[in-house]
Parts: structure tokens; C-alpha cells; sequence
């Protein structure tokens, strides 16, 4: 049969030609598998199922500091856990491997009792279509129920221990952190403010928003420039007339002094007429000007009245102590006056010209200090924005760390502690069996199918042709049983009688 190819029909035949093999197997592999199990070392498997619980403060309101995923965090902290340094401890506390302990190296303990160890997290529901874990399953599998129990107990207490711990220091290192960034944010801050008040003290009155002040004081003292300047013109006018006025009150004065003929009187009248004419064109009647000038010329007329009755024409010499008339003592003051208001108006004028300049000044250095202050003023907003950025980034980490110490925050719960296991979980006694019976049958058709293959028997017509390379004259039937009558009785024979001999 090894000399063809097999078809489906040839393997059935060779199975069941050797059908009690393969039973008598299968029978045998359950017992002894069962009779193996009692043979195999016991392991007890204690199991705590932790629950993630959520924040009790919605982080909307409270941003939590870590936001590594669960799955991520859990997977760091099991290499963690199941390092050397939180390891033995637990064996050495708990006894394990004691008769192994002075014999076998720590690590290779160590690195037993982590295969012992396994976390296997929870997958969330299809229907919440949440992306964090809702919790994980910590299994600890070892030969004594008690020491599995009291294990994982112990490993799970390091699992929450170490997310609370793992939590709360990420919070204080990062508020920390921030804390420290937001004292060198206010050391900047203050430096920039510093060099923001020294530039506006030094460029007092110059900056961008007094630009239109400027503008418009200047405005007002050009206007007032121009007031001035007026002033200044109507008040030597003023002088100007009221020193020619005492020019002809004092050569009127002298004359009058030595020479009292009525026809110098005379001449003196006209000329204070003359004078009234010209201030009454100027002023109204009322005007004190005005008023001596009548009062002058009333006084000359009753002087040349009184000098036609007398017939006086004498000259009358002035005396060396003769006191000058009140008219023009008068005179002498408002020049006295005038000079005194143009004093004080062209220091005004002084004043007005230097703060015009000085305003100019500012106006046209405006731009450049604009400029200076624009960089110093964006430099004071960035290190602004930067200090109240850190600022609330720090408060929110203090309460974020607060969170953390008051427990408040994304916790570990233990929702079933560690079971103390009653059976245990390997050997399953009735899964040896099963597979014992699934080895005897394995066994039982491999067997039988070496058996049929190491046949070398011809029993069809296709191992004669393939043995012989002849073709087949003819084929004789199976006859089963060969059955002769004789009379009323049937002989049977035996099929070994029938024999077949073929020749070449």
C-alpha cells in the first residue's frame, strides 16, 4: 500500500480492519491519565478581581495630573511589582520555597513565583464603547491553598499601593514642577516690569499714548503763542502812544513854563484836540484816556481865559524845585506799567516757546520711542501670559495633589479579595481522563495506520496490478459463504479452501 497513492476509502478500511486496537487504547489512555494526575504536583489558584473606580470630582472641573491610559499604567506597574525588590520580601514573609530556599538562587525563586503571578485585565463592554479598562484580575497559582491566598492578598495590596503612591507622586512632582517655573516665570516678570517703569520714567510724556496729548497741548500753546505775541504788539502800541503823548505833555509843560501868551496856550489847545480826536476815534467816552484828555484841554481853556483878562504875557521862568503836573506823573506810570507788562509777557513768551519746543521734541522722538516700547511692552505680555498660564497650571495640579491625598481621585478597589481555594486547579481530573481517551485514540489510529501501511497483503484488484504490472483477465467473486446443497442440507466450507494461483 506504500507503493500507491491512498484514497479516503483505503484509510477507512485500514481503521476498521484494526478497530479493536484503537478501542482497547482509548480504554486504556482514561484510567492511566487519571492513575498520572495522582502523580503531577498540586496547584491551588487564589484570584482577586479589582475594580477601577472613577473620580469622585468630575474632571471637567479638576484635571487629573496623570492622564496615561489604565492599560499602560497597570502594565508599568506589574514590572514593578514583580521586580526582585517587592518579590522577595513576599517569599521570605510568607515562607515560600522553603526547602528551596537555601539550595536555589533568588532570582530563580523570584522568576518562579512571577510565572506563579499573572494580572489579566478586564475587557470593557462592547455596548459602553469605553476605552479604559474597567479593571483587571490578579491570579496567583502555588501548591499550597493558604501561602496562594496570602499572596495574592499581598500582591494585590501592592497593586493599589502602587497606582496611590505612582498617582500622588506624579501630582506633587508636577505641581512641584510648576511651582518652580512659575517662581522664575515671576522673577522674569518682575525684571520686565522693572525695565517697563525705568523706560516710561525715562521717556516720561513721550510715549505712544501721550502722542495725542501732545499734539493737543501744542496745539494750545500755539494758540496761546499767538495770544501772547498779540498782547505783547497792543501793549507797546500802547507805550509807543503814551510816550509821545508825554513827549508833548512835557514840551506843552515847558512851554507853558516859560512862555504864558495866548497864542502858545493856544497852540497847546489844538494840539489836545487834536490828541481827543485821535483817542476818541480809538475809544468811547468813557475811557479814562479820553476823560483826561477833556479834562486837560477844559483846564488849558480856563489858563488862556484867565490869561486874556490878566494881560499877562510875561514869561514865567520855572523854578529849579517846580513839581511836574499830576498829568504827567500819570504818564510816567503807565510807561512804568507798560514796561512791566512787557516784561512779564515776553518772559510768558519765553516760557511758551521753550514748551513748544520741548513738545516738538517729543513729537518727533515719538516713533522711535514707540518702537523701543512696543519691544519692552511685548516682551512684559509674554512673560505675563507665561506667569498666569503657570499660575493656573500650578493651582490646578495643588488641587489635583489634594485629590490624590484625600483618595478622591481614580482609585483601585478590591471588589472580591483572595479566595482560599477549596480543590485544586491542577490537575483537573476529568480533563486528564478526556485527554487520556483522546491520546488512546490518537495512539489507536496511528498504530493502525502504521499497521495498514506496513501491509504488503494484496486484497484488490489495484494491489494485484500494482504488484504483478499486469493487467486483470478476470475477477473472481467473493464468495462468502461458499454454500454446496446436497439434497436437503447445506455444507458450508471455509474460505481458506479457496485458493487462487496465478501464473506468469
Amino acid at each position: 500500500m506504500m507503493e500507491r497513492e491512498l484514497t479516503p476509502s483505503d484509510y477507512i478500511v485500514m481503521f476498521r480492519r484494526h478497530w479493536l486496537l484503537i478501542l482497547v487504547l482509548a480504554v486504556i489512555g482514561g484510567p492511566l491519565a487519571y492513575g498520572i494526575s495522582f502523580l503531577v504536583p498540586v496547584r491551588y489558584q487564589s484570584q482577586t478581581l479589582v475594580l477601577v473606580e472613577q473620580p469622585t470630582v468630575p474632571t471637567s472641573y479638576v484635571a487629573p495630573v496623570d492622564n496615561t491610559a489604565i492599560s499602560e499604567r497597570l502594565a508599568s506597574m506589574k514590572q514593578q511589582i514583580l521586580s526582585r525588590a517587592r518579590l522577595e520580601p513576599i517569599i521570605r514573609k510568607s515562607g515560600l520555597f522553603s526547602r528551596d530556599l537555601d539550595r536555589v538562587p533568588m532570582d530563580d525563586l523570584v522568576e518562579r513565583l512571577q510565572q506563579a503571578i499573572e494580572v489579566s485585565p478586564i475587557e470593557p463592554m462592547a455596548e459602553t464603547r469605553s476605552a479604559s479598562l474597567p479593571g483587571f484580575f490578579v491570579t496567583v497559582t502555588l501548591d499550597n491553598p493558604h501561602t496562594a491566598q496570602q499572596v495574592c492578598t499581598a500582591v494585590t495590596s501592592l497593586f493599589i499601593e502602587e497606582n496611590l503612591q505612582l498617582r500622588q507622586q506624579n501630582s506633587e512632582d508636577t505641581t512641584d514642577f510648576l511651582t518652580q517655573q512659575l517662581n522664575e516665570a515671576k522673577a522674569n516678570l518682575n525684571a520686565q516690569d522693572a525695565k517697563l517703569a525705568a523706560f516710561q520714567t525715562q521717556h516720561l510724556g513721550t510715549l505712544p499714548e501721550n502722542e495725542q496729548t501732545n499734539l493737543n497741548i501744542l496745539t494750545g500753546l500755539n494758540s496761546q503763542l499767538a495770544s501772547i505775541t498779540q498782547a505783547i504788539s497792543s501793549t507797546q502800541q500802547s507805550k509807543s502812544f503814551t510816550e509821545s503823548m508825554l513827549s508833548e505833555q512835557l514840551a506843552l509843560w515847558h512851554q507853558s513854563q516859560s512862555d504864558h501868551n495866548p497864542e502858545t496856550l493856544a497852540h497847546q489847545l489844538t494840539a489836545l484836540q487834536s490828541h481827543l480826536a485821535d483817542l476818541r476815534a480809538r475809544y468811547t467816552e468813557d475811557y479814562p484816556d479820553v476823560i483826561k484828555a477833556k479834562n486837560d484841554i477844559a483846564a488849558l481853556q480856563a489858563r488862556i481865559q484867565k490869561s486874556t483878562e490878566t494881560k499877562d504875557t510875561a514869561p514865567v521862568k520855572s523854578q529849579p524845585g517846580e513839581v511836574e503836573p499830576v498829568e504827567l506823573a500819570q504818564l510816567r506810570a503807565q510807561l512804568s506799567g507798560y514796561d512791566q507788562r512787557l516784561a512779564l509777557q515776553n518772559k510768558e513768551l519765553d516760557r511758551v516757546k521753550e514748551a513748544i519746543s520741548a513738545y516738538q521734541a517729543r513729537v518727533q522722538s515719538s516713533p522711535s520711542v514707540e518702537e523701543q516700547y512696543k519691544e519692552l511692552t511685548r516682551g512684559y505680555q509674554t512673560a505675563l501670559e507665561s506667569y498666569n498660564d503657570l499660575l493656573k497650571k500650578r493651582d490646578s495640579a495643588a488641587m489635583a495633589t489634594s485629590l490624590e491625598q484625600q483618595q478622591r481621585s481614580e482609585q483601585f478597589r478590591v471588589l472580591d479579595p483572595a479566595n482560599l481555594p477549596d480543590t485544586p486547579s491542577f490537575p483537573n481530573r476529568p480533563k486528564f481522563v478526556m485527554a487520556g481517551v483522546a491520546g488512546g485514540l490518537f495512539c489507536g489510529f496511528g498504530m493502525a495506520l502504521l499497521l495498514g501501511l506496513r501491509d504488503t497483503s494484496m486484497r484488490t484488484e489495484r494491489d494485484v496490478e500494482l504488484s504483478l504490472q499486469l493487467p486483470v483477465l478476470c475477477i473472481i467473486p467473493s464468495i462468502d459463504p461458499l454454500s454446496l446443497k446436497d439434497g436437503n442440507s447445506v455444507r458450508q466450507l471455509p474460505p481458506e479452501r479457496l485458493e487462487l494461483t496465478v501464473r506468469n
